[in-house]
C-alpha cells in the first residue's frame, strides 16, 4: 500500500512537472497592423517606392566601394557593411509587409513570425553598431591622424564587424528563444504589421516579466548605449578640433564628419523619440504604427544618398568611375 501511495505521489509530481514545461503556442498569428486606414494602398505604394530606392541606393553605393580601388580602405569596409545591414533589414521588413496586407496573407505561422522577428532585429542591431564603428573612425582620424592606417585597418575592420555580428546573433537568440517560452491561449492577433517584440509578448497569459525587462535592457543596450558612445566620441573630437590654429583646417576635419552625423541624426532621433513615446503611452493606433513602419524604413534608404552626395571621396571615384567606363 506504501508503495502504491509512493507511486501515486511520484506520478502525480511528474504530472505536475509535465504541466509546467508545457508552453501553448498558436499554430498562426494574425497581423492586424494598417486596419481601417483610409486610403491605405496609397501608404503601400509609398513603401514600395521607398524599397525599390534602398534596393537602389545601398546596391548602387556596395558596386562604388567594390569598384574603386581608392575606396578599398577600412573605413569603406564599415560603410559597405552598413548599406549592406540596410539593403537586408529592409529586404527583411518591407517585402513581407507588402505581401501580408497587400495581398491579405495577414496568417503568419508560429515558426515564420519568431524567424521574421529575429531577422529584423538583427539587422536593425547591426546598423546601429555599424554607425558606432564610423565614430570611431571619425575620432581616430581626428585625434590621432599620424597613427590612423596603424589602428585602423582592414583586418581590424573584419574583426569588429565579426564580433558585431556572434554579438546579434547570439543576444537576439536569447530574446526570441524567451518568446518561446511563453504561453499563448488567448488571442493570438497581432497589433502591429510585423512580428514585433511587444506585441508579441503581451499576448502571453503566463509570466512574461522576463521578456518585458529584456526589452527594456535591448532598448538600452542595443539603441542608448551606441547612440551615448557616439555622443561621447564626438565630444572628443570637437575637444581635438579646438586644439588646431588654423581655422580652415578645422572646418576641413569637421567636414568629413557631417556625412556622419546626418547619419546618426536620422537614424537614432525617431527611433529613440517612438520608443519613449510607446514606453510612455503605449497606443496601437495606426499613428504609431505608421511612425515605427517610417523609423524603420526611411534612414535605409537615405543612408546611401546621404554618403554618396556628402562624401568627397564617394563623389570622386563615381566620376573616375563614369570617365573610365566612357
Amino acid at each position: 500500500e506504501t508503495n502504491s501511495q509512493t507511486t501515486g505521489v511520484m506520478s502525480s509530481m511528474q504530472s505536475n512537472s509535465s504541466v509546467n514545461v508545457t508552453f501553448v503556442r498558436p499554430a498562426t498569428f494574425f497581423l492586424n497592423g494598417f486596419s481601417n486606414m483610409p486610403h491605405v494602398k496609397y501608404y503601400y505604394v509609398f513603401l514600395s517606392l521607398v524599397y525599390v530606392l534602398t534596393v537602389l541606393g545601398n546596391s548602387f553605393i556596395m558596386c562604388i566601394i567594390y569598384s574603386a580601388h581608392r575606396l578599398h580602405t577600412a573605413k569603406y569596409v564599415a560603410v559597405f557593411h552598413l548599406a549592406l545591414s540596410d539593403l537586408c533589414g529592409s529586404s527583411a521588413l518591407i517585402p513581407q509587409v507588402m505581401d501580408t496586407f497587400l495581398f491579405d496573407h495577414q496568417v503568419v505561422s508560429y515558426e515564420a513570425c519568431l524567424a521574421s522577428m529575429f531577422f529584423v532585429f538583427h539587422f536593425m542591431n547591426l546598423q546601429s553598431l555599424t554607425l558606432l564603428v564610423l565614430a570611431y573612425d571619425r575620432l581616430v582620424a581626428i585625434c590621432s591622424p599620424l597613427r590612423y592606417h596603424v589602428i585602423v585597418t582592414k583586418p581590424a575592420m573584419f574583426l569588429i564587424i565579426g564580433v558585431m555580428w556572434i554579438f546579434s546573433v547570439t543576444y537576439l537568440s536569447v530574446i526570441v528563444g524567451l518568446v518561446n517560452r511563453l504561453s499563448f491561449c488567448g488571442s493570438n492577433v497581432l497589433n502591429s504589421y510585423f512580428c514585433d517584440h511587444r506585441p508579441v509578448y503581451r499576448l502571453a497569459c503566463n509570466d512574461n516579466s522576463m521578456n518585458i525587462l529584456m526589452g527594456k535592457i535591448s532598448f538600452g543596450l542595443l539603441i542608448c548605449t551606441p547612440l551615448i558612445m557616439i555622443i561621447i566620441t564626438y565630444f572628443c573630437i570637437v575637444l581635438a578640433l579646438l586644439k588646431i590654429a588654423h581655422c580652415a583646417d578645422r572646418i576641413k576635419a569637421m567636414k568629413t564628419c557631417t556625412s556622419h552625423l546626418m547619419l546618426v541624426a536620422i537614424s537614432y532621433l525617431p527611433i529613440i523619440s517612438n520608443n519613449i513615446t510607446s514606453i510612455t503611452i503605449y497606443s496601437d493606433s495606426n499613428t504609431g504604427i505608421i511612425n515605427t513602419s517610417l523609423t524603420q524604413t526611411i534612414p535605409p534608404m537615405l543612408n546611401p544618398i546621404i554618403y554618396t552626395l556628402k562624401t568627397e571621396e564617394v563623389m570622386q571615384s563615381i566620376k573616375e568611375l563614369y570617365k573610365r567606363h566612357k
